[in-house]
């Protein structure tokens, strides 16, 4: 008898042990629950943005019907996307128009969230010419993007890598005295070229520099590191915040429009992103390393 109900208990014993098949590695961790979690809803919002037209027709009732609709910081998104600024908030007959609003912009960036070849990279700038957009990273991780109006055909912006320089709270134009170019910061010197506030007429309408919200362009002042000069304002010591321009410009066509057939018709991958910076990459973080051993050789001068 008791033979039996030891075996009965044994029996019972083996039973929760063959069921229990879970390994001390496959137990979840609560804070890894969260961040899956996180992740899963930020992926399947990018998955339910949709895009409907809104006709405006230039008409004055039809322009106050849409700005009673939805609030200034949803008109700011609407017309962000559509590349506009309020000023040329006439220019659309037709507005792109998220089916559901979100608060954070970055829900409708065209970028990656993350690029891993620029994990390295501190602080990088990428201007995409056939999008009409910038994008903002930090070791490879999206902090923020926008529209912007680049070089119209007859004086195109320079694609490749360069580096912010000096910067100007307000500087005037070289092409035109009287166009007060605010937050400007130099990027290409010698051409005079860099990003700054001034219109946004959805179309690539500049003399060579990129274009941008006034918000964008007063935040990316701040974020821009300056070249480093000698004490005689001569020579360049350390280089600024890396830019790279890139692709192929079309001036006829508006490609956000595009995105009310597909969502993701803007879109870059990160296998694209990583390909437009490969080739500048050697180049940007031997400039990151002079300047980070230059601010140490300073710091360490001042504290000895």
């Amino acid at each position: 008898m008791r033979l039996t109900q030891f075996s009965l208990l044994f029996l019972i014993l083996l039973s929760f042990v063959q069921c229990d098949k879970t390994s001390p590695e496959e137990v979840k961790n609560p804070a890894q629950e969260k961040i899956s979690d996180s992740l899963k809803k930020v992926e399947e919002k990018e998955k339910e943005i949709s895009y409907h037209a809104e006709i405006i027709n230039h008409q004055d009732s039809a322009l106050s019907v849409f700005q009673k609709k939805y609030s200034e910081e949803e008109i700011h998104n609407i017309l962000a996307i559509n590349r506009l600024d309020v000023k040329n908030r006439w220019r659309a007959d037709t507005l792109v128009v998220p089916d559901k609003m979100e608060k954070d912009f970055n829900a409708y960036s065209p970028f990656p969230r993350n690029i891993s070849l620029a994990k390295d990279i501190h602080k990088l700038a990428l201007f995409s010419y056939p999008i009409h957009a910038y994008a903002l990273y930090e070791n490879g991780n999206l902090i923020k993007w926008g529209p912007t109006s680049m070089g119209k055909k007859s004086s195109p912006t320079k694609i490749g890598l360069g580096f912010t320089n000096w910067k100007k709270k307000i500087a005037i134009s070289t092409s035109n005295s009287e166009w007060k170019l605010r937050w400007n910061f130099n990027v290409f010197n010698f051409q005079g070229i860099g990003w700054h506030q001034y219109d946004l007429p959805g179309h690539h309408a500049s003399h060579s520099c990129m274009r941008l919200l006034e918000e964008d362009a007063e935040w990316m002042y701040t974020w821009g590191e300056q070249w480093i000069l000698d004490e005689k304002g001569t020579k360049v010591i350390a280089k600024g915040t890396p830019v790279i321009i890139f692709g192929e410009p079309n001036f006829k066509t508006k490609p956000w429009k595009d995105l009310l057939k597909s969502s993701k018709a803007n879109d870059y991958s990160e296998a694209q992103l990583n390909n437009e910076i490969k080739p500048f990459l050697e180049e940007i973080l031997t400039q990151q390393k002079i300047r980070a051993e230059y601010l140490q050789r300073k710091k360490d001068s001042i504290t000895n």
